[in-house]
């Protein structure tokens, strides 16, 4: 009995010991590492041992925020480590708090410039942030040699690009800002890939975005420097079977001297690009029998495909800056449009060869004024930011079209002439209010204002001399004017927490005057409010999760809603339709991350959804490609992502799943199965030590059938070198792009008793070489455009 006692006696001094211990010691190390500009970073968070440096704790954190348990310990070091940034050290005592909140870390983001020590880890491709978004780095990955914008987007995991649209796997078509700023797809296609530093994939956007859309790709590109000169000079020569060859110079200068920036870039595409079309277009009722088989080709040569842009920025001080950017580009195309279509019908068989020579010339040019103030010390923001966009376009195409019907030979001559103008003007306001550290409101508003003109003549020739064709001709005008506004309000509900709660309300007017198919007119003014919540939960050191709901719309773009006629054959005609409706979203999701992985799921319903078919003409024979709504789409996804970075290999992975189901009682679509789409992703980095770097793409996007329509598989599978030389001023680059051509877009779908099957094959196979030359003598980045808060850095539209 004595003995237990004594054992009873030593346990509980033991343990008041512990508990007392505990009570006078460091348990939990927790903070928010950020740049000068407040934006999340990536790295590692250590605790050591102040007596001999042990690790005693480590964590990864990739979204900024780090949270370290478990310490037991009086005095400690904590090192924050990353190729993003340089190391920093703090030492913390005890100080009658266990539980100490370091809330945001200010690091020195690292400099890889030539004068400088190179940082030799390798750069992760993606960065994992709340709410399901994704950063996706371009400098120094295989996304950097990619030609065009729309080419590295197709590069960068569950983005698919495909028929003239950019979208996120599970949401959507997407919306693109540049630098935090709404922008067109026009404008879009003028932005230099060399002056891109990442991608933000942001698949749940707060209310503070634009509401069209289902989810927002934020291009961010390189700052400007600090102090001295900066530049590169790139030459791009690609070879591709498929189409021929293509040469991009692209050239990208900046210069900084106290508190003037400056930055300037140009870029020249010549040679071929080809895309081709096979379709078969099949009535198989004996009655109204009809079977047509249908060829086009484009062989596009790009005469002058340039794009330009300058940009000026005075620094008032560490807290204000005005700056000024001008950029533009021209598309000057030739080539020819090739179409063959063989017809076969009751009454017989006909054939009908179209030959369009291009000559097509537009020119886009964009203005953007912001400035920006940090109103206090807690880093509240006012931002002011007006855009002017210009597009003039003319089309000047000469047709020839032979024919052979009823063993009766053929010929005619036509002329498309078309003729169009878009101006935009936008101004917007956004203020940010930090009440506390973790407390955030956010109010912005913005105009929109648009206008839309063009005219279409088209000729047929007679005996003497061409004459108008009424009826393949026309005149469009378009005004549209948005009004927005939006509040977010952010905080944290107890330490686990944090929480994002707004609503944004637009309202548009527009009106429409068409003279196709008669004169139509059309004028309509509407409200819509868009509420979201967003839920982001910190449960461990290992765990995270998320939860959201958001609202959008998705209005028709403004070419869609022009009914002009792009002319392929006698029988194959692509018409706008002014008829279409916005499209409205309803989006939830859920996700978590553990340590590297992350996991997310959730449920799309879509009203009005925007598809395109090719629906019957006024002529047995004849098929106009057009938008169209259908009824409603409800959507089911679910993806898995794990990243990880070694010395000499750098490798993200994704696997995702999509299960789409499509309604519609209008059309007379024929109803499908419903299967789920796989979609595989990995993107591979091997280094070399001093001598190159392989970088290996591979993606397989399986077959889909939602209902409606189905579509076959299509992969891409890439592969490059690179090297660099001369203490790296000089870097040569040898691609070979999609090795085995599977990347063609194809499928099935039967509406109003005609069957349709299509295969469109891109210029996608092709082996590229890279010689970059960078020059210069700067160390630091400043110049913004805009000023980038957080990785979700948002604008109202």
């Amino acid at each position: 009995m004595r003995f237990l006692i004594l054992v009873f006696v030593y346990l509980y001094s033991f343990l008041f010991n512990s508990v007392f211990l505990k009570a006078q010691s460091i348990q939990k190390i927790s903070g928010k590492v950020v740049n000068r500009n407040n934006e999340l970073m990536m790295g590692t968070a250590v605790v050591l041992s102040v007596r001999d440096s042990l690790i005693l704790k480590q964590q990864d954190f990739l979204d900024g925020v780090f949270q370290l348990s478990d310490i037991n310990q009086k005095e400690v070091i904590l090192k924050l480590t990353s190729a993003e940034f340089a190391d920093k050290h703090l030492n913390i005592n005890y100080s009658n708090a266990v539980n100490i909140d370091l809330s945001s870390i200010i690091v020195l983001e690292s400099n890889n410039q030539l004068n400088e020590v190179v940082v030799k880890s390798q750069p992760s491709l993606l960065k994992y942030g709340a709410n399901g978004t994704i950063d996706v780095n371009v400098t120094g990955t295989v996304l950097a040699t990619s030609s065009s914008v729309n080419e590295l987007l197709g590069r960068v995991p569950n983005i698919v690009v495909a028929e003239g649209q950019i979208s996120v796997l599970g949401k959507g078509e997407a919306i693109i800002y540049l630098n935090g700023i709404l922008i067109n797809y026009e404008r879009f296609a003028a932005i230099p890939v060399s002056q891109i530093s990442k991608i933000e994939v942001i698949s749940n956007p707060s209310s503070k975005y634009d509401a069209e859309g289902k989810a927002v790709i934020n291009i961010i590109t390189k700052q400007n420097i600090e102090n001295g000169i900066l530049g590169t000079a790139s030459q791009h020569v690609t070879v591709s079977k498929f189409a021929g060859t293509s040469t991009n110079t692209l050239v990208d200068f900046n210069y900084t001297k106290g508190k003037f920036s400056f930055i300037t870039n140009y870029g020249l595409q010549l040679g071929k690009g080809r895309e081709l079309l096979f379709t078969t277009r099949t009535r198989p009722n004996p009655d109204i029998y009809v079977k047509s088989v249908l060829t086009t080709d484009w062989q596009r040569q790009f005469n002058n495909y340039s794009n330009f842009g300058a940009g000026i920025q005075y620094t008032f001080s560490t807290n204000s800056y005005i700056s000024l950017a001008y950029s533009g580009n021209i598309e000057d195309l030739g080539g020819a449009v090739k179409s063959r279509n063989s017809i076969a019908n009751n009454s017989g068989n006909s054939f009908y060869a179209t030959d369009i020579a291009k000559n097509d010339v537009l020119l886009n040019q964009f203005i953007n004024l912001n400035y920006n103030l940090i109103t206090d010390s807690k880093g509240s923001s006012l931002f002011i930011g007006t855009q002017y966009s210009n597009y003039n376009g003319t089309v000047r195409d000469f047709i020839e079209e032979n024919s052979v019907v009823d063993e009766t030979d053929g010929k005619r001559f036509l002329k498309n002439d078309v003729g169009n103008t878009i101006n935009i003007a936008m101004a917007q306001v956004d203020y940010s209010k930090k009440i506390g550290d973790k407390t955030k409101l956010e109010l912005g508003v913005k105009f929109s204002y648009a206008a839309i003109k063009s005219g279409t003549d088209f000729f047929i020739a007679d005996s003497n001399d061409f004459e108008l064709d009424d009826t393949l001709s026309s005149d469009f005008t378009y005004n549209e004017k948005i009004t927005a506004a939006y509040f977010n309000f952010g905080s944290m509900l107890g330490e686990k927490v944090n929480f994002s709660i707004g609503t944004r309300v637009e309202r548009t007017s527009y009106d429409l005057y068409t003279n196709a198919n008669g004169v139509q007119e059309f004028g309509k003014n509407y409200q819509n409010f868009f509420p979201n919540l967003l839920l982001n939960f910190n449960l461990s050191e290992d765990w995270k999760g998320h939860f959201s709901y958001v609202s959008r719309i998705t209005r028709p773009r403004y070419q869609a809603l022009n009914p002009y006629v792009i002319y392929q054959d006698p029988f194959t005609t692509i018409e706008g339709n002014p008829n279409l409706l916005p499209e409205k979203v309803h989006a939830f999701e859920i996700g978590a991350m553990y340590k590297k992985f992350d996991f997310k799921m959730g449920y799309t319903y879509k009203i009005d959804p925007i598809s395109g078919a090719a629906l019957q003409g006024d002529t047995p024979n004849s098929y106009i490609l057009r938008s169209l709504n259908i009824e409603k789409e409800h959507t089911f996804f679910t993806s898995l992502s794990r990243s990880f970075n070694v010395k000499w290999w750098s490798s993200t992975n994704t696997v995702s799943m999509n299960l789409s189901k499509s309604v519609d009682n209008f059309y007379e679509y024929a109803s499908g199965p419903i299967k789920p789409q796989i979609y595989l992703y990995s993107n591979n980095t091997f280094t070399i030590p001093d001598l190159f770097k392989i970088q290996l793409l591979a993606w397989y996007l399986g077959d889909k059938s939602y209902g409606l329509r189905s579509e076959n598989p299509r992969s891409t599978v890439t592969l490059g070198i690179e090297r660099n030389f001369f203490k790296e001023a000089l870097k040569l680059n040898f691609t070979a792009n999609d090795i085995f051509h599977k990347f063609m877009v194809s499928g099935d779908y039967e509406v109003g008793k005609t069957q349709i099957y299509y295969h469109r094959t891109y210029t996608t196979n092709y082996f590229k070489l890279i010689a970059t030359y960078s020059f210069g003598n700067s160390k630091k980045t400043t110049y913004k455009k805009t000023e980038i808060e957080q990785t979700e850095n948002n604008r109202a539209r």
